[in-house]
């Protein structure tokens, strides 16, 4: 019949690939918006649940479908039971739809005092508007956490290791804290990875990553995940459809290829980081330098007993003697290291906090979040240690 079709239409009718005999190594980009069907009862129980399958790519993909089930089955490595996950288009589209996912107006939020920026204007500012409260506290004051529940605290909100002072926060406790009063605890472990630390394993209902940092890791693919229980999933998942904050599936793609190689990469980048920070620790023109590793960092103990072979994070945090001038000047002339946004890629990439990640927050909360004005953030990369502990010392010394 296609003989007999005009030229426009035949060309809409061409002949399907044949479906490969053996399984592809990697997993192919479903670039396809929509999906076509046999019958109009096929796509309405697809729409529904009802039968599987894909029909528009808002609401799935299975390229991103399998992206969401790789980061998903990593950080339940160790669990009995069934995680799931759901792919978004960014990490504060992941946590932002995750926390519309468990709350509603008049819900309360607990959150660290220390959590990245964007994150805190989110709780401080648009979650506000809503009717949505937060308190921000000492996210290691356990005693704090507590005095700040309320009967309507329904989210208890961390980060495996606080931007950018590495506080390392008790998974364990959080959990048991936050589900004495019925609340969920929510961990951001993007700064760690499922590398270093699956909060899960410990007692989070709900991690959150943005995959644009270390799960992607080349600087090259923007996106966000959520994993936990299937029941919160599908809560999270609904929001997500509703929402529209939809991973693509070239994206995807390339995340799923960063899976492959986060082991390799995050262990040679915490060895690293653990080096560049001994280094650094004693210099005279330091006033502090933040790294877990560091046996005078306050969370050096419970990071040994919470994270994976000796791994302590690739992010540290220096802040020279002086203030946001100095800080800034600091940065200025370092020469292996490279001024740019974001983190956990193949580059070691600097930033002054107070001007960059944290310039959403007052100075009030800047120093209540135990930020110094002149601290600048060091995301190490895949360099010689060597070459990175000369360039910053070089820059200390105002070389």
């Amino acid at each position: 019949m296609t003989d007999r079709l005009g030229e426009n239409t035949r060309a809409l009718r061409l002949p399907v690939s044949p479906a490969p005999v053996g399984d592809p190594l990697r997993t192919p980009v479903h670039r396809s918006t929509t999906y076509a069907f046999a019958t109009s009862q096929e796509y309405a129980d697809v729409l529904n649940g009802t039968a599987a399958g894909y029909s528009y790519a808002r609401i799935d993909n299975p390229t991103t479908d399998a992206f969401a089930h790789a980061v998903a089955a990593m950080e339940g490595a160790g669990l009995d039971h069934e995680v799931r996950g759901q792919a978004f288009a960014s990490g504060m589209a992941a946590i932002s739809t995750a926390l519309l996912a468990l709350t509603a107006a008049g819900s309360h939020v607990v959150a660290a005092r220390s959590i990245y920026g964007n994150t805190y204007s989110l709780l401080d500012g648009l979650f506000r508007r809503f009717g949505v409260e937060t308190d921000f506290v000492d996210i290691t004051d356990l005693d704090a956490v507590r005095a700040a529940l309320r009967p309507e605290t329904r989210v208890v909100f961390a980060e495996t290791l606080s931007n950018p002072t590495m506080t390392v926060s008790d998974i364990p406790q959080l959990a048991r804290i936050a589900h004495e009063v019925g609340a969920l605890l929510v961990v951001d472990s993007t700064f760690a990875s499922p590398a270093v630390c699956r909060p899960l394993e410990h007692g989070a209902d709900l991690v959150v990553h943005s995959a644009t940092k270390y799960i992607g890791g080349h600087s090259d693919a923007t996106g966000g995940v959520v994993v936990g229980r299937p029941e919160l999933m599908a809560e999270v998942r609904s929001a997500r459809v509703d929402l529209g904050p939809c991973l693509a599936a070239d994206e995807a793609f390339l995340l799923l290829r960063g899976l492959e190689t986060l082991p390799l990469r995050v262990a040679r980048q915490c060895a690293t980081a653990a080096e560049f920070a001994a280094a650094v620790a004693e210099h005279p023109a330091v006033e502090r330098v933040d790294h877990p590793s560091l046996p005078a960092h306050p969370g050096h103990a419970l990071a040994g007993k919470l994270f994976d072979q000796g791994r302590y994070g690739a992010v540290v945090t220096i802040t020279p003697r002086g203030g946001r001038e100095a800080g800034m000047a600091f940065a200025d002339r370092l020469r292996v290291a490279t001024i740019a946004a974001s983190l956990g890629g193949t580059h070691t990439i600097v930033g002054h906090v107070g001007s960059t990640t944290h310039r959403q927050m007052s100075d009030e909360a800047i120093r209540a979040a135990g930020i110094g004005p002149a601290a600048v953030r060091f995301s190490i990369g895949l360099e010689d240690p060597q070459d990175l502990i000369a360039d910053v010392l070089a820059a200390l010394d105002g070389v």
